[in-house]
């Protein structure tokens, strides 16, 4: 039903779209049903109304609405996504899926959103009343985000090969593959046609591409007036203060996980030169916060240990904290070791996440059943090591017939 409502002293009109019930069934069980409830649900439930009937204000309430970016894709969307462009089979999504996470290119994860205030206003009686409601926004659970990497080899890709990132064409590679299968189409007549002018293309972006940095300007530093900028390393992008070109060397800071190039902000890349940071102490000795190569460490006694992601920043982790996680990891690295031998081996029988095993040379080797680990002599761990390699080694690759 759609309902058109004038309004007695303005031209303009009101719509109200929804349905309205005409006979209730068995939604006279359902109480606890109200237009509110039906509104959230999508059904838009509207009372029986006349035509010409009168309508008396009773309240009327605007609500503010920010515009909110498309949804970023799931595994499961995406996957939606390339059927509808042609694009794989079903064989080819979930390695496509994974390469992409593997390489770095995306990352899947949480991600909280910001807390955001919204003005609702009410006329009610002829009063006009403002609320300040809040909400959270941005809010993304298990979705899949390009990192800067994966924008940048895209960005190349696309100015270098925009003929074959191109949906239309995989969907019809996708076709010529299937008249090669159905014998209408002779598969090496489509690689003839395909592969010399994309060998070309590819000798020619070798000779003349120069190495995308995406590198961006962010601004000036205000102690030393030198250019602020961001760009890729050769471990991840890099925050740079200073010019490369010049005489004097830049400093250079490792961006945190969360942050990307296109949007980090020249305050957040400044608090970046901030580490590494004096945490507190712990056993009359320094604990410093920073950022590396692998993410967020803290260092104590020279030795590392790992700050959780999504919870630790290393430009606010207080002492108290730090020395949870150095206690927590000792903990763990005592609880892993199970044994070792006073034979200069190298051997080391270990706690692991899928239960005990003996460590060699940088090997892994699974106990027997009916083992106990901590029970295990050197000869049983020589052993079990021989039986490992051997079983590896008579493993050959099967012919193809």
């Amino acid at each position: 039903t759609t309902v058109t409502i004038k309004i007695s002293t303005t031209p303009e009109l009101l719509v109200a779209s929804g349905e309205v019930i005409l006979f209730d069934g068995f939604l006279k069980v359902y109480s606890e049903s109200s237009d509110e409830e039906g509104e959230e649900n999508g059904r838009g439930l509207l009372p029986p109304i006349k035509k010409g009937q009168i309508l008396p204000l009773i309240s009327m309430e605007a609500t503010e609405k920010f515009a909110a970016h498309p949804p970023r894709y799931t595994e499961a969307s995406l996957v939606k996504k390339l059927e509808e462009l042609g694009i794989g089979r079903p064989s080819t999504y979930a390695p496509t899926i994974s390469t992409i996470q593997q390489r770095g290119y995306v990352l899947k994860e949480d991600r909280p959103g910001n807390k955001r205030d919204y003005r609702v206003i009410t006329l009610k009686n002829s009063q006009v009343k403002e609320t300040i409601k809040s909400e959270i926004a941005g809010s993304e659970k298990a979705k899949l985000f390009p990192t800067d990497i994966g924008m940048i080899v895209n960005d190349f890709l696309v100015d270098n090969f925009s003929d074959i990132l191109d949906f239309n064409f995989t969907a019809n590679v996708e076709k010529e593959f299937d008249l090669i299968a159905e014998g209408k189409l002779a598969w090496n007549k489509m690689l003839g046609k395909f592969y010399p002018p994309f060998h070309t293309k590819i000798e020619t972006t070798l000779e003349s591409a120069t190495r995308q940095k995406g590198e961006r300007v962010i601004g000036t530093d205000p102690q030393s007036g030198k250019q602020v900028s961001v760009k890729m390393g050769r471990y991840g992008p890099v925050a740079v203060i200073g010019d490369p070109g010049s005489e004097e060397k830049p400093r250079f800071a490792s961006l945190m996980k969360n942050q990307l190039m296109e949007t980090i902000t020249l305050e957040e890349t400044l608090d970046l030169f901030k580490l590494p940071r004096v945490v507190g102490a712990f056993e009359n000795k320094e604990i410093k916060a920073s950022i590396g190569r692998f993410g967020p460490y803290l260092l104590h006694d020279n030795k590392f240990y790992a700050l959780k992601k999504g919870v630790d920043n290393p430009l606010e982790v207080e002492q108290e904290r730090a020395i949870e996680i150095i206690t927590q990891k000792r903990i763990y690295d005592q609880n892993k070791l199970i044994k070792t031998f006073p034979e200069d081996s190298g051997i080391q029988v270990l706690n692991g996440r899928f239960g005990p095993y003996i460590s060699y040379n940088k090997n892994n080797f699974k106990i027997p059943k009916g083992k106990v680990p901590a029970e295990l002599t050197y000869s049983d761990c020589m052993a079990i090591i021989e039986a490992g390699n051997s079983k590896s080694t008579s493993k050959k690759p099967k012919k193809r017939s």
